[in-house]
């Protein structure tokens, strides 16, 4: 049957870039994740606790997720979930923003973007 790629039209992927493109520029904070991945949640949780605002896309719940999660990965390099965004730039996985958090970068980043309360202890 081959890959999941070479069952998906070029312009189903496009529509999908464009659209991931567009959530991104027009939210703070973008998380795509997926409802069962424990990396995702750890992510969730952490921005939770951080009071941080942010639009979340559930890529197992979405009907083009597949399509959508291809179009991520063409377009960051990255494949996997959770696929964070602030402030329209790509921040990358789990392990990407738990390494910002404990340098102390995440917070900073979060309050740039206008996702966070201003007044923070980290």
């Amino acid at each position: 049957m081959g890959s999941i790629m070479s069952s998906m039209k070029r312009e189903d992927i496009d529509r999908a870039l464009a659209e991931a493109k567009e959530i991104v520029s027009s939210n703070p904070v973008v998380v795509f994740s997926k409802t069962y991945c424990g990396f995702c949640n750890r992510v969730k949780q952490l921005l939770s606790q951080l009071e941080a605002k942010y639009k979340l896309i559930e890529l197992d719940e979405e009907s083009d997720g597949n399509v959508i999660q291809t179009a991520l990965a063409e377009w960051t390099g990255q494949r996997t979930v959770p696929n964070v965004f602030i402030n329209g730039k790509h921040i990358g996985g789990c392990d990407a923003v738990m390494a910002k958090h404990q340098q102390g970068q995440l917070v900073t980043l979060l309050m740039e973007a206008g996702a966070t309360p201003q007044k923070q202890s980290t």
